[in-house]
């Protein structure tokens, strides 16, 4: 397969990105594909999505396989892991990818549901799979990667709060897990996009607050799926990062600087 750039130490890994099927996620199976890891493709409801992007993995050299579960249920995401390390014999790294805003709330319009459904997404889903995917780490000294938010950091917009305060508790559970996880070997580390043109933002942002997004960004554009590609592969190459671990790096444009 082609690639822009090699990275031989991922070669032969076997890596799950979950929420894999569209936006970041399929743009980082892709990439860690082109690096010659095997990839599991988690989706849930976008079957066709992430059999697409299988297939088109394979087609290109690659080795690669969709694996269906719903991040709202523990027993699905315990599965997915367990299911991608029996398809590749292995299981190197995990990138917690899958989240969402569910809906747009603000605090003084709290629903308990919607909370619930929030907290167990973005942070629930996390937790689950990261446990269950340790003891494969482990054996292979492998990579966490989490998926956090510029809103972690900003507060975030009207009504997404709860969704920046729960990627806020995936950056401390990052520091945390990198901690605990250190003496096995694994490294734990975490990417914040800022605005990146995803179905996410399809969904719950219109033009007007995209453009009023824009003008805020000193590289003066919203970020692709593929911006995000070389952080990730960074923090899971140990032979670029390996003393890296509990960071969380910054993938905004400049809109927010630390």
């Amino acid at each position: 397969m082609s690639r822009l750039l090699s990275i031989p130490d991922l070669a032969g890994k076997a890596v799950l990105v979950t929420g894999a099927s569209t936006g970041i996620g399929a743009a980082l199976a892709r990439a860690f594909a082109e690096q010659g890891a095997s990839v599991g493709v988690h989706y849930n409801s976008s079957a066709t999505a992430a059999e697409t992007l299988c297939a088109d993995i394979r087609a290109a050299g690659g080795k690669a396989t969709a694996v269906r579960g719903d991040a709202l249920k523990s027993a699905d995401m315990a599965q997915v892991i367990e299911e991608t390390a029996m398809a590749f014999g292995r299981l190197d790294g995990l990138v917690n990818n899958a989240g969402g805003m569910v809906a747009r709330m603000p605090y003084g319009d709290f629903n308990e549901q919607v909370f619930e459904d929030i907290i167990g997404l973005n942070v629930r889903s996390v937790l689950v799979a990261s446990h269950a995917a340790l003891p494969f780490l482990k054996a292979q000294q492998g990579f966490i990667v989490n998926t956090t938010s510029i809103a972690a950091r900003t507060g975030a917009s009207l009504g997404a709060g709860p969704y920046g305060s729960a990627k806020a508790f995936i950056e401390n559970a990052t520091r945390g897990m990198a901690k605990e996880f250190a003496p096995f070997g694994v490294r734990v580390n975490a990417v914040a996009p800022g605005i990146v043109e995803t179905p996410f933002h399809e969904r719950y942002s219109d033009q007007a607050y995209l453009e009023a997004m824009r003008v805020t960004i000193p590289l003066q554009r919203l970020a692709k799926p593929e911006d995000m590609v070389g952080p990730y592969l960074f923090l899971a190459s140990a032979a670029l990062s390996g003393y890296m671990t509990g960071q969380v790096l910054e993938v905004n444009g400049g809109q927010l600087m630390t």
